[in-house]
């Protein structure tokens, strides 16, 4: 079959050539020229009944909520907003070996029993998808498998049977003909992604798209591919740990930063039904530099123990380390203990760890991380049983956080007595089972700590 020509469009000018070169002629950038198909001579679209296409008002578009279909997987629902949403687009990357294709394989299996689905794998032969579902014990006989890389092949086997949830394992391991360029190029995995997303719209089928991610822990190919679809998902986890996090960075259907948990085992993959138990250390007594804060991810809270290591500095230059947290965030928050606290560390290396390997990226980590660091350098453990959250300003105020009430509740359902939270996060009711110090200034939190 004789491939459609191809010419190089720049990135930055959008001038065209019909070769490669370093340099794009017409606005001189460098290594700006990407491989795009030549458009053809298209027939001037005509609609439906003559005339021109009718416009209409926002308020005649009925808006209604869309079907799911539910997984199987209650973790990986609450991560996608519910379910999959009839022809949604889902991206799912994370690292080699990370178990993208076993959860993807599990789903399948039990989604078959009352849907069409279709396993299109362009990594694997059949044989050795046919012995990962034996491995994991999967009644796989309704799934049906098609192993091709070729992008014709693969739309025309969506056309002829219609699934009702289609994988593409990986989105970079496919390559169109209408391109000259190896498959997982900018070029390719573009044009193939924006081919699989119109297909999808146009037949209403849940398409989930596996991707590769980047040393870095980018997903690989352009940025482009992230606009393109509605959902994108991050596989994260250690290797050498059993335990996975799926966490959506963007959804246009459901809640963005959600968190689904998951643990490996030799049956694959299994939900974790309490993760707050995951990122808490389970100590024989009470010890310095712990504190518990309730963090938010999505619409759930989760409580993670911060940890805190303080120690004289045998060198010029003390260690400022943290893993989990922002490291800047931790200078910062160092230097408004010394100013409104009256603590220095100017003479310490300072260690901080969230527990379990979570990261936390809000704001409201910053009075746990205090109260842990004040805990470790006068080696005074925190009271049994408390959790604290809580965002510190440059002025030493204590600022109040997003869902309170629900960091609250969650805490007293674990069992935890007392609490520490900014006066603005204060209940108006008192919550049975805890009690709630509220505090305004940074030394009134380092009070705490007798």
């Amino acid at each position: 079959m004789a491939r459609a020509k191809s010419s190089y469009s720049c990135t930055e000018c959008g001038g065209q050539v019909s070769k490669w070169q370093g340099q794009c002629p017409h606005c001189q950038a460098w290594n700006t020229l990407v491989e795009t198909p030549r458009e053809q001579a298209r027939p001037r679209f005509v609609p439906m009944g003559g005339g021109v296409a009718q416009m209409r008002t926002l308020g005649e578009v009925e808006a209604g909520d869309e079907p799911r279909h539910a997984t199987g997987s209650a973790e990986f629902d609450r991560v996608l907003g519910g379910g999959l949403v009839h022809g949604g687009v889902v991206l799912l990357g994370g690292d080699p070996g990370i178990g993208k294709s076993t959860l993807l394989l599990q789903i399948l299996c039990h989604m078959s029993a009352s849907h069409g689905v279709l396993y299109v794998s362009g990594e694997e032969s059949p044989r050795q998808v046919a012995l990962r579902a034996k491995r994991l014990a999967l009644d796989a006989g309704a799934v049906r498998l098609l192993a091709e890389i070729r992008l014709e092949g693969i739309e025309e086997a969506l056309a002829a049977c219609r699934p009702d949830v289609a994988v593409i394992d990986s989105i970079q391991t496919i390559h169109s003909d209408a391109l000259q360029s190896a498959p997982g190029s900018v070029a390719q995995v573009r044009e193939c992604a924006a081919q699989l997303t119109r297909l999808a719209k146009a037949s209403g089928t849940c398409t989930i798209l596996v991707g590769h991610v980047t040393k870095e822990g980018a997903l690989a190919g352009p940025r482009v591919l992230e606009h393109m679809v509605d959902t994108v998902l991050y596989f994260e986890g250690d290797t050498h740990s059993s335990f996975r996090l799926i966490r959506a960075f963007k959804n246009r259907f459901g809640a963005v930063n959600e968190l689904g948990v998951f643990a490996m085992g030799e049956k694959g993959l299994r939900e974790v039904g309490n993760p707050s138990a995951l990122f808490l250390s389970h100590h024989g007594g009470q010890v310095p530099g712990s504190c518990v804060m309730v963090t938010q991810e999505g619409t759930r809270p989760l409580l993670v123990e911060i940890q805190a290591l303080v120690d004289d500095a045998h060198s010029p230059n003390p260690r400022r380390l943290s893993v989990g947290l922002e490291q800047n965030r931790l200078a910062m928050l160092l230097a408004v203990l010394h100013r409104h606290a009256g603590i220095a560390c100017f003479d310490q290396d300072v260690f901080v760890n969230a527990v379990g390997g979570v990261r936390i990226t809000e704001p409201g980590a910053d009075l746990a991380v205090l109260l842990a660091i004040v805990s470790s350098l006068r080696n005074r453990p925190l009271p049994a049983k408390m959790a604290v959250f809580g965002e510190v300003g440059l002025a030493g105020e204590v600022r109040p956080v997003q869902r309170g009430q629900e960091r609250l509740k969650e805490a007293a359902k674990l069992g935890f007595v007392q609490a520490v939270v900014p006066r603005a996060n204060q209940p108006k009711q008192a919550i049975p089972g805890i009690e709630v110090i509220a505090v305004e200034r940074v030394e009134e939190a380092v009070a705490t700590i007798r």
